[in-house]
């Protein structure tokens, strides 16, 4: 039986880190494990086709990294999780190729007077500064109200990416307050991007070792993001037929059963007495949705693309979608019941079936903010309309 709890099968569950937490404490072993596998894969020759740019996602302690089907990779670092008064986030981002320079940006979450609400009303008059150390970095780039968050500059992003490779005290402050940036979990997170990206042993790489290099020309080059049109539903029936689309609610739950391997747990509600909506896609296709599932904080709905006649053939697109509207389907459900985490899958109609056109979550349930801190990516496309 489904476990109404938890988002629902189907979605991608972080990779637990390299080793436990009660080991990975200890800073000086993390990297000593990181200084070893280093050296084990670059003793082995990697070619471009074995580290094809398909999505990565893992997670150490207080890091993550994210890397999709393009090889850009985000990362992004979080308070220690004892700590939820203060809640920081600092997101880089690399794409991939030999040149690829990181971007940073922090968001202050939660905290004494709502540190983003402080920051839209202070505007320029104050700006977020950067200790490392109990150094002072200076202060970030203005806080953009829009985004909800401040970007970095270069040198800030050069001693902040210097820092996470070693045990660093990092302190965001605005004002009277000071956030507190983890560096656990960095290093391993840092040198899971470096493989996605093949910069394992040149001089880009996040983690360098010096008993290894290679030419920065051997990194791996970005993928295109995926090209989809999306085409608006007709409504309109063949000219040839005035029949409509007619089938008993007992008989269509039996033939969309079919597209399933697992109905009973993947759409426990398909034969319940809630109500069928159909509608068409174009001259002969159709779009049917019904429940499939309630959770504790989310809801998934079925939906199907099948013939208006027979043969029928129906595909099913997904169990968890949240939202149709003129060809696109939507999927975005919660983490946990508060909705500080989220993640998100969106479908578009090309005129014959769905395709997929974004997947992503919105990084770590840190509290930073309702719906998530950001955006990170699995799966992207460039997305045009039909004239």
């Amino acid at each position: 039986m489904k476990d109404t709890n938890l988002v629902p099968p189907g979605k991608r569950l972080y990779i637990s880190c390299l080793l436990k937490t009660k080991i990975l404490n200890d800073k000086l072993f993390e990297n000593k494990i990181i200084a070893s596998a280093l050296l084990a894969i670059s003793s082995v020759a990697i070619s471009s086709t074995s580290l094809a740019a398909a999505p990565v996602e893992f997670t150490s302690q207080d890091w993550q990294v994210v890397c999709d089907n393009t090889r850009t990779c985000r990362l992004a670092g979080y308070q220690a999780e004892n700590n939820s008064e203060f809640p920081v986030s600092v997101l880089l981002v690399r794409r991939a190729g030999p040149n690829a320079s990181v971007d940073g940006r922090v968001k202050l979450g939660g905290a004494k007077e709502n540190s983003s609400k402080a920051l839209m009303q202070l505007g320029n008059r104050h700006r977020i500064s950067l200790f490392i150390n109990d150094k002072n970095l200076g202060e970030t780039k203005p806080f953009s109200a829009a985004a909800g968050d401040a970007e970095l500059t270069e040198s800030q992003v050069t001693a902040l990416l210097d820092a996470l490779t070693k045990s660093s005290k990092i302190e965001l402050v605005l004002r009277n307050s000071r956030w507190q940036l983890s560096d656990r979990g960095a290093t391993a997170v840092m040198l899971k991007a470096d493989e996605a990206q093949g910069r394992i042993g040149a001089s880009s790489a996040f983690i360098n070792n010096e008993s290894t290099s290679k030419s920065n020309n051997s990194v791996l080059a970005a993928e295109p993001a995926p090209s989809l049109r999306l085409v608006l539903p007709d409504a309109r029936p063949t000219s040839s037929s005035n029949k409509n689309f007619s089938i008993k609610a007992s008989q269509l739950s039996a033939l969309l059963q079919t597209s399933m391997k697992d109905a009973r747990n993947d759409c426990p509600n398909l034969s319940d007495s809630s109500p069928w909506r159909v509608s068409r896609l174009n001259s002969t296709q159709l779009l049917a949705q019904h429940s499939c599932w309630t959770g504790a904080y989310n809801t998934g709905t079925g939906v199907w693309v099948l013939n208006d006649s027979k043969p029928y053939k129906p595909t099913l697109i997904t169990t968890s979608a949240t939202d149709y509207s003129k060809g696109k389907i939507s999927s975005i459900q919660k983490g946990r019941g508060i909705g500080d985490c989220l993640s998100k899958a969106y479908w578009m109609w090309t005129g014959t079936r769905f395709a997929k056109s974004h997947e992503s979550t919105t990084g770590l349930c840190r509290l930073l903010e309702a719906g998530g801190a950001w955006e990170m990516p699995t799966y992207v496309t460039e997305v045009s309309t039909s004239g």
